[in-house]
């Protein structure tokens, strides 16, 4: 079966012709991030953000599994998007005072299941 290693190079071949896209990490949005505990405890997270940017922040500890990201409430001013064990959080092009939202995770801390409730205040840099 000489097909298949000829197949595999070519693919390598095809894969290493494809220019390849710039990927933009987001800039650190929440510097302070309190660790929640699936404890049934609240955290509350503060984030800066120029108009117009966006901010993409993961939820999940090396020690924890996230099963479910819910949004109880939403922003008023921007745009929240779950990222499976993260969100996006996209802000309005111009600058118009605070936001905020809030995130209800669920998951397993060390094996022991529980929720967490993340409010995040939202300001203009």
């Amino acid at each position: 079966m000489r097909a298949r290693p000829v197949l595999l190079l070519g693919v390598a071949v095809a894969a290493s012709a494809v220019p390849s896209l710039a990927a933009h990490a987001s800039p650190l949005c929440i510097k302070e991030r309190t660790p929640f505990a699936l404890s049934h405890d609240t955290v509350k997270w503060t984030m800066s953000i120029a108009p117009g940017a966006d901010c993409i922040q993961g939820l999940r500890w090396s020690y924890m599994q996230i099963f479910k990201v819910s949004v109880v409430s939403g922003p008023s001013r921007g745009q929240l998007a779950v990222l499976g064990s993260g969100f996006r959080y996209s802000a309005e092009n111009e600058t118009r005072g605070s936001d905020k939202f809030t995130l209800l995770i669920s998951g397993k801390n060390r094996n022991v299941a529980g929720t967490s409730t993340v409010e995040v205040e939202v300001n203009p840099q």
